[in-house]
């Protein structure tokens, strides 16, 4: 069984590498994608551990891109030595982010309520901040019951305290990558918040400019629509992924390591596990 798209600490996740790579065997994985958002501060520490268990490890990477509608997620896997300009890009998205979380902070502050930037900091001081560890720290401070509501009621989009995100150009992603020695990947494409019509000649386009592979199979898609993305994808020559976009009980109690969509295992959906691993090698 494997997973190709799993957070850690390093960024928004609820366990160090070391402990997701443990887990994974625990669960009987033969191999996991680490794809932290915009940071791979986290790889290091599992391929050590990969190395000492019997586990591949897939040294990923998920990027967030500029689109005009929805999110638009870009995996980088299989990566090899990080390129100059990928480790550009990153830095880039990294310091968005602090800008963001600063927006964030100041709006809930003109809100009314008692939250601070060094509060925040001190509670995560080696991860990537995102709106997950903002979501639990307003749990920490009482301001709301479950990280959930602070999405439903501060954070998430058309909320009062949302702030948009800043992503990166498509095709200087796309160089990055595979300059890195990456495969580009597609990440939950749900999330373009396209219309079915749309979505074949999007792909198409995609394809044609470098992405090379859809992860059709994710836990935020109904089972349906992941088996017509992979029909979808494999008519256009995509490589097909399966995850379960891990990040921790605590953060994301609906999604669970080596599951994905209806909450099967991966490989009941990816048939291909062996032709897929040997393209990430």
């Amino acid at each position: 069984m494997i997973d190709l798209h799993v957070h850690t600490t390093a960024s928004d996740g609820q366990y160090t590498p070391q402990q997701i790579l443990n887990m994974a065997v625990e669960k009987g994985l033969s191999a996991i994608a680490v794809t932290d958002h915009d940071t791979v501060n986290g790889l290091a520490e599992a391929q050590k551990t990969a190395d000492s268990l019997d586990i591949k490890l897939i040294r990923g990477v998920e990027l967030n891109i500029n689109w005009p509608t929805g999110e638009f997620h870009l995996l980088g896997l299989g990566l090899k030595e990080i390129s100059p300009d990928l480790a550009e890009y990153m830095n880039t998205l990294q310091k968005d982010r602090l800008t963001r979380n600063d927006k964030i902070i100041k709006k809930m502050q003109d809100l009314g309520y008692d939250v601070s930037m060094e509060d925040l900091l001190a509670d995560n001081p080696d991860a990537v901040i995102g709106r997950p560890h903002l979501a639990r720290y307003f749990t920490k401070k009482g301001i709301v019951k479950h990280p959930q509501i602070a999405f439903d009621k501060f954070i998430g989009k058309g909320r009062p305290a949302y702030v948009e995100r800043t992503g990166l150009n498509l095709d200087e992603a796309i160089v990055a990558i595979v300059e890195s020695g990456g495969h580009p990947v597609i990440a939950h494409p749900m999330s373009l918040y396209l219309s079915w019509g749309k979505i074949p000649d999007t792909l198409q386009n995609l394809f044609e400019r470098g992405v090379e592979g859809l992860e059709a199979f994710h836990p935020g898609a109904r089972t349906t629509d992941c088996f017509r993305l992979r029909e979808l994808g494999e008519k256009i020559g995509m490589k097909i992924t399966a995850g379960s976009d891990f990040h921790g009980e605590k953060i994301r109690a609906d999604r669970r390591l080596g599951h994905t969509c209806s909450d099967k295992k991966i490989n009941d959906y990816l048939i291909k596990c062996d032709e897929i691993l040997s393209w990430l090698s």
